[in-house]
């Protein structure tokens, strides 16, 4: 399904992103004063404009077929502080502060918490806060798309 809207007012700065067959890209959020890496996510054209419009990240969530504003539900919105465009054009880099300093729907500051360690993935960031306290849920941690 195509994700970029035909839109004749779009920005020509767009047109310069190599988008996906599905019409995405791949976004990848880094803390701008650490330079962790936090997550990566989709966005299409509507959710890259607006996070520009917006100075907040909004993603395009693939599962629900929907824009997704980082922190809508669990209040640890991404305010941009760079955008970066690799040398392929085909990979968003997102420079964030990352507020209240979890960026996993885990309850984890990083989405990649995980290290392969004598061929086994083993977790080895902390939680940071029980994500059915996030949520107001009894949601495992383990759900996809906790956000």
């Amino acid at each position: 399904m195509e994700q970029t809207p035909a839109n004749e007012c779009q920005p020509a700065w767009l047109d310069t992103i190599r988008w996906t067959a599905d019409g995405l890209v791949p976004a990848i959020a880094q803390d701008a004063d650490s330079g962790d890496i936090l997550m990566m996510a989709w966005m299409n054209a509507e959710s890259l404009q607006l996070t520009v419009t917006e100075g907040q990240a909004v993603y395009w969530s693939r599962s629900r077929g929907k824009l997704w504003r980082k922190g809508e539900s669990s209040g640890h919105q991404q305010v941009i502080k760079d955008i970066r465009l690799d040398c392929d054009a085909d990979v968003i880099l997102l420079k964030v502060e990352q507020k209240g300093g979890i960026a996993c729907h885990t309850g984890r500051r990083s989405c990649f918490y995980q290290s392969l360690q004598h061929g086994q993935w083993q977790s080895v960031e902390p939680v940071l806060k029980d994500p059915s306290a996030i949520y107001n849920t009894a949601k495992s941690a383990r759900e996809p798309n906790g956000e």
